[in-house]
């Protein structure tokens, strides 16, 4: 974003915090006079010492702007909060923000290349082709090696006729720019939209393996068996549980297992042998391995320990 600290009036507009003077949280326009050729448009690189963001807008304060920005980072990780959830972005992440979402910078450097439109830049039927104001989607958006080359080559593209005003007349120029925002844009979209169908059928499939393994875990700690009786290849259940845990479908499964023994032996008096038969381990030598692998402690330790 252009800095609006030279906009007329704008230290009126601003309060400390982001807050308006009856407290709610200030939005800010989009500064058109600072745009190259006053469209309602700008394109430029994020960095140190570059004024591409509201200097009234503290960079740990809450903010709204009434345009659309999307940034494509060349370095991370930097946190932004967008609508009160913390995102973490990294090189090769974009952000997309849409008029009236509430947003907050962090004071990370921000490098790479952002992009701010005006709402009425373009015409209907484009803003409903390319998503604009989708705000189910992500903001955060992570594309793959081939979508990232051509994202990029999109921007840098929309970037030179930017900033190239010699070549034609304002009215082409900004014709050109139209078309040349529109097929980024909808890069962007079937990008967010694609992201958004991923998210959702992570979260089903990571619903119904764990609601699998909750059943089925004293018998059952076979990753395998599970992707199979769920009809997901391993690959996609790896993805799925790493996804919305951090964990391997393994790691997750043997977690809930542990969790169950310790509780066997903090709360019952069944015998070690017993507790171990319980979790899936008929053998007590493998289950005093397997729980002293995971905990440090030997079951009879642990169960010491909680008495």
């Amino acid at each position: 974003m252009a800095d609006m600290a030279d906009r007329p009036g704008s230290r009126e507009m601003a309060r400390p915090g982001g807050l308006a003077p009856d407290g709610e949280i200030r939005t800010f326009p989009f500064p058109a006079d600072l745009s190259v050729g006053g469209v309602g448009m700008h394109v430029g690189p994020m960095g140190t010492g570059r004024t591409w963001r509201a200097a009234d807008a503290a960079p740990d304060r809450v903010h709204r702007i009434d345009f659309h920005v999307v940034m494509l980072f060349s370095a991370g990780p930097v946190r932004h909060m967008v609508d009160f959830a913390e995102y973490e972005a990294t090189a090769g992440d974009l952000l997309w923000i849409r008029p009236g979402q509430v947003h907050r910078f962090s004071r990370s450097v921000y490098r790479g290349t952002v992009l701010t439109m005006q709402p009425g830049f373009l015409p209907r039927a484009t803003v409903e082709a390319t998503g604009l104001y989708r705000y189910d989607l992500p903001p955060l958006l992570r594309p793959d090696a081939d979508q990232l080359t051509a994202l990029r080559a999109a921007l840098a593209h929309l970037q030179r006729e930017y900033e190239d005003t010699a070549t034609l007349p304002l009215s082409l120029h900004t014709a050109v720019l139209r078309h040349a925002l529109t097929a980024l844009l909808l890069r962007l979209a079937h990008l967010a939209a694609s992201s958004a169908e991923a998210e959702r059928r992570a979260d089903t499939t990571f619903s119904l393996f764990r609601e699998a393994v909750e059943e089925d875990f004293p018998t059952n700690h076979s990753v395998s068996a599970y992707a199979d009786a769920l009809g997901y290849s391993r690959r996609t259940l790896v993805r799925a549980v790493r996804a919305a845990t951090g964990l391997t479908p393994k790691a997750f499964i043997d977690r809930r297992v542990v969790l169950e023994a310790k509780r066997l032996l903090a709360h019952s008096d069944l015998p070690i042998g017993r507790v171990g038969a319980a979790v899936g381990f008929p053998d007590p030598a493998n289950f005093s391995k397997f729980f002293q692998q995971h905990t440090d402690l030997t079951p009879a330790q642990f169960r010491a320990e909680m008495r």
